[in-house]
């Protein structure tokens, strides 16, 4: 399998990271832009491509994002600049074992108007790219008949055979009830040639009991490729047609922050798995990546803590 263009799409917000009423840090990010970005440089060197479709503002702060997309080496092409809207907010706040608690500010963000004009670049230059990338969030965050469109160009790009890659970040508080998401992920799971799945949030989405029962569920779904994570424990890995492996994770002595774990690891393994890689290497290198980034903080780590993983 060799690919060499990749479309993700979805959305990105201003981030402060700090605690209430103190210092705050200023960043960004999103779960399919930081794939975006760990994908383009784990894949730079491989030739692979990356363009990132969301919805910004005319505003300065819009304009700042983009700059630094394409200082990343993202093709920012496929972005729509919508007056009157502006990027979404977010603060990640950290405790004592690294785990994170978010307050957002989104409801009007630009990316949730994307698919309001008749067409887009993302659907317009369809037949371009290799595959595209999306997750639960990128769902979640549109309107019915923007979700109904993004349903159709995944179809479009499954029939003629792009590698269409599904990762299912599931957040309850952005779906307005649950049988809504339900649908939503069933019909995303069944145009998807890839799944990504987090088993935690498979078992939330579906309500079941246990981790166990939701990797079962994992496994039966309608998906040629899969993989299932389950924290700690090793990943799952299934290529089309083959069996169940397991890729060992690595032990991490000192957590500093999760923040866009499985969103490195979704950008490691396709950064493997698109050049040619089988999906069991690939998934190992994907829970190398991911191990490298809970050691930092913030959604994106320094260019300089991963240099030795992006030969």
């Amino acid at each position: 399998m060799t690919v060499k263009r990749i479309a993700l799409v979805g959305e990105c917000m201003l981030e402060l990271q700090g605690q209430a009423f103190g210092a705050m840090q200023q960043g960004f990010g999103g779960d399919t832009l930081n794939t975006a970005v760990y994908l383009s440089r784990c894949g730079a060197a491989a030739g692979l491509q990356v363009l990132y479709a969301t919805g910004l503002g005319e505003d300065s702060l819009s304009a700042g994002l983009l700059q630094r997309w394409a200082q990343e080496g993202i093709d920012v092409s496929l972005v729509r600049r919508i007056a009157g809207r502006m990027p979404g907010l977010y603060l990640i706040e950290v405790d004592a074992r690294g785990e994170r608690s978010f307050s957002y500010w989104r409801d009007t963000s630009a990316a949730k108007a994307y698919f309001e004009s008749l067409t887009t670049p993302l659907e317009a230059r369809a037949e371009e790219w290799d595959a595209f990338y999306l997750s639960g969030i990128s769902l979640a965050i549109l309107p019915p008949a923007g979700r109904e469109r993004l349903f159709g160009l995944m179809r479009r790009l499954r029939e003629r055979g792009a590698l269409v890659v599904f990762d299912n970040n599931y957040r309850p508080r952005l779906w307005p009830d649950l049988q809504e998401a339900r649908r939503a992920f069933m019909q995303a799971f069944e145009l998807s040639s890839l799944a990504l799945i987090t088993a935690d949030d498979h078992q939330a989405l579906l309500g079941l009991d246990t981790l166990e029962s939701a990797v079962a569920a994992a496994q039966a779904l309608p998906v040629p490729e899969l993989l299932i994570k389950r924290g700690a424990l090793p990943t799952l890995v299934r290529a089309a047609g083959g069996v169940w492996q397991e890729a060992a994770t690595e032990r991490v002595a000192k957590v500093v922050d999760t923040t866009a774990a499985g969103d490195s690891f979704a950008a490691g393994y396709l950064s493997r798995r698109l050049a040619g890689a089988t999906a069991l290497d690939s998934a190992l290198f994907a829970n190398r990546l991911a191990a490298r980034v809970i050691r930092h903080r913030g959604a994106l780590i320094p260019r300089e803590a991963m240099a030795d993983l992006a030969q």
